[in-house]
């Protein structure tokens, strides 16, 4: 990490920091971090400490950053824009939403043995894997990182609205900015409704641009700062 980091990239479940490592090469400004409990053998890592881990990369940039989070990880964001609301210039949503207060953080398939692990593609067929090769999904499977039960399970707390002020940027990869405008004002993404500012931004992908549509991922967020 460097004094001039501005893009904190957060990724979502069962992924580390190198799922970046495309968009990081495109961008000058960028850190991708490497969570608790994705893959240092930290199986007992929790939410908090994931939070903990991102809001000291944000206190550690002279200036304020745009934080950005893809798919489960949105929250994840959201959180750090909670916990350091004058740290955050822009907050990034990729592939995701912000779950509310109280609500579960990421509990979607079962944890065994302390962990939730990759279920397979059959739960992703369709638009949100489409634009994966069957030799992307096979490095996919054979790296995805089981997320810790204190993580997938853990409950969303937020506490400063001062949140709602910071700019959000949808970033719409497997639904259009149509769909996420009619989700935004029909009241489903309660979180959103209340957000002040709210952006919406297309990107031709499936769920992880950031592995299939690196470079113009990092053209979006270039424009951001």
């Amino acid at each position: 990490m460097t004094d001039d980091v501005r893009i904190v990239l957060l990724g979502g479940l069962w992924l580390d920091a190198s799922a970046w490592d495309g968009v990081v090469a495109e961008l000058g400004n960028a850190v991708a971090v490497t969570l608790p409990g994705q893959g240092d053998g930290n199986t007992a890592a929790t939410l908090d400490d994931q939070i903990a881990a991102a809001v000291a990369v944000v206190d550690a940039a002279p200036g304020r950053s745009v934080v950005v989070g893809h798919s489960a990880a949105c929250t994840l964001a959201w959180l750090v824009a909670d916990a350091r609301p004058a740290k955050v210039s822009k907050v990034v949503l990729i592939g995701g939403f912000p779950n509310a207060d109280g609500q579960s953080y990421a509990d979607f398939f079962p944890a065994e043995n302390g962990a939730m692990a990759f279920p397979g593609w059959e739960p992703f067929e369709g638009p949100d894997s489409a634009d994966l090769s069957p030799e992307a999904r096979a490095e996919f499977s054979a790296k995805a990182i089981p997320v810790p039960e204190g993580v997938s399970k853990a409950t969303v707390h937020l506490t400063d609205e001062r949140r709602y002020d910071i700019p959000v940027v949808m970033v719409c990869p497997e639904y259009t900015p149509a769909q996420a405008r009619e989700w935004i004002d029909a009241g489903e993404l309660p979180e959103l409704a209340r957000a002040k500012h709210v952006d919406l931004v297309d990107i031709d992908s499936g769920h992880w641009p950031q592995l299939t549509k690196p470079a113009e991922l990092a053209a979006i967020l270039a424009k951001l700062q």
